[in-house]
């Protein structure tokens, strides 16, 4: 079920949240397990078979939960992690590896299709960081009814944020969770409709320019130089309004039911170097990365090049979280060699007696904004392309390896200007037909959205939507309870709405 379905907004959500509150007048453990049921049901929607999956992990994370608290043997928590990380290597990793040793050894082994399950890596590591804290004394509540409503809580299941059980468990245990509120559902009602509209109108209005300059190279097609740039601005943009506009919504449907998410997406496209962009793209993630893989492998401990060496592998197995591919790989290893990088560049600044921390003037500032976008942009070549030589083919492009040959059409329009750029040894020549004219026109107005317009946590600052939240609120457009407020977001929800008939799957469901 998507939350931007005709099902989902006007039959599933309603009986949902009538259901909670009304069973939670009578008792709260009954609106918790009637929340925990619908959160299965929404699951098992996909696909009913994996309902008992989701149920055996939560089951078995919990047994062994419990057997970590009574003992505190380390062995019994390697033991839970270990069949945790195999169910998880099998769904999703398993015909990727045996691939991979079939191209170099020449056999043909096979596991046969197997159906990767929906949400799989985010239910996988909410559980994980849950045993982990367990071993560290930081759980202090073992309610499996909570649990279970920790674990498969809809708004998250799917997509995330990935969840610490300490931030979740507390507030399923509050008696003003249970409480219906009007400024919880205004507020949740306000982050649930602007997410919509991000999703259905600019990530889903931007994705029909993506598919055919990355399914060029494939077909025998080399993009030019505007074509290339044109395709993979679309697909950043797009996979940007895409998880802002999941993370929107998740954080809203979570908000009227009185629960407050953790920050997972606070405008990444406006990070001055790739540390900060890690603060700002799937937040959670980076947090779980951080204390459960970074850190153990020893973080920063060690010595400089264990460091350096210590974040590199973080971000390649992050790579590797988000699928099972080669081209997964290079682009965690791309943003590895970017975070070594970076980091290198703040000890050596720091060592000349400056300060990396210190806020740049301002063109120093839209500079690096602008670098760094543009580095990001380079590594979703990889992040999308459906192999190394479609990735290729289209970095080739944007470097100019496939020269300097701009869209005939802009010829006339150019007037003076065009003839000096022809004078100048400039082509304008026919392309390929895979960006329409409209594409720029998309790529420009979503750019001046990103760089220039508030995002939903300011716009929303005053009611404190998220866990978390940085410092910062909209000037101009700080969200208050009012009828023109109320108009304006209803505004947008219609036009999502009414444009439903062309939704479609999140990009981050089939990480």
């Amino acid at each position: 079920m998507l939350f931007n379905s005709y099902g989902f907004i006007f039959l599933y959500l309603p009986l949902v949240l009538i259901g909670f509150f009304q069973l939670a007048r009578w008792r709260r453990d009954a609106a918790a397990a009637w929340l925990a049921a619908a959160s299965l049901f929404f699951y098992g929607y996909w696909n009913p078979v994996y309902v008992g999956l989701l149920l055996a992990s939560i089951i078995g994370n919990y047994w062994f939960g419990r057997r970590i608290a009574d003992t505190g043997k380390k062995s019994v928590l390697v033991l839970a992690i270990g069949v945790d990380l195999a169910l998880l290597a099998y769904y999703k990793y398993a015909n990727f590896f045996l691939d991979s040793v079939n191209s170099l050894a020449g056999t043909h082994w096979s596991l046969g299709t197997i159906i990767l399950p929906l949400g799989i890596s985010f239910f996988t590591f909410t559980q994980i960081a849950f045993l982990v804290d367990t071993y560290q004394g930081k759980v202090k509540e073992y309610n499996f009814i909570h649990y279970v409503l920790f674990v498969t809580y809809f708004p998250h299941l799917i997509a995330g944020p990935v969840l610490h059980h300490k931030e979740m468990m507390p507030q399923f245990a509050r008696v003003e969770t249970y409480r219906f509120s009007h400024e919880n559902l205004a507020v949740g009602l306000t982050i649930f409709c602007l997410g919509l509209f991000k999703k259905v109108m600019l990530a889903d209005g931007l994705a029909g320019y993506v598919a055919p300059v990355f399914d060029a190279p494939a077909a025998g097609v080399a993009p030019t130089l505007i074509e290339a740039w044109g395709g993979a601005l679309c697909y950043s943009l797009q996979l940007y309004f895409d998880f802002s506009g999941y993370s929107d919504m998740a954080i809203g449907l979570s908000r009227m039911f009185g629960v407050t998410l953790p920050l997972n997406f606070h405008s990444p496209y406006k990070a001055v170097n790739i540390i900060d962009f890690w603060r700002r793209w799937h937040i959670t993630l980076s947090r779980f990365l951080r204390d459960y893989l970074y850190i153990p492998l020893g973080g920063n401990r060690h010595g400089t090049l264990r460091r350096y060496g210590n974040l590199f592998a973080t971000m390649l197995l992050g790579g590797l979280w988000h699928g099972a591919g080669w081209t997964f790989v290079v682009w965690g290893a791309l943003h590895g060699a970017y975070l070594t990088a970076n980091h290198a560049w703040h000890a050596l600044r720091c060592r000349l007696g400056q300060n990396p921390q210190q806020p740049l003037p301002r063109p120093a500032h839209a500079l690096s904004v602008l670098l760094t976008f543009l580095l990001v942009v380079v590594a979703w070549v990889f992040f999308r392309a459906s192999d190394f030589h479609s990735a290729w083919v289209l970095l080739h492009a944007m470097l100019g390896g496939n020269g300097l040959e701009l869209p005939d059409a802009w010829l006339p329009k150019w007037g003076a200007v065009g003839s000096w750029l022809v004078a100048q040894g400039v082509a304008f020549t026919p392309q390929h037909g895979l960006l329409p004219t409209g594409a720029l026109n998309w790529v420009w107005i979503s750019l001046l959205i990103v760089w220039f317009a508030p995002n939903t946590q300011q716009i929303l600052a005053a009611h404190q939507p998220a866990l978390d939240m940085p410092p910062g609120a909209a000037k101009r457009l700080l969200w208050r309870p009012s009828v023109p407020a109320a108009l304006l977001v209803w505004a947008l929800a219609f036009v999502a709405i009414i444009n439903l008939n062309r939704q479609s799957a999140f990009l981050y469901f089939q990480f």
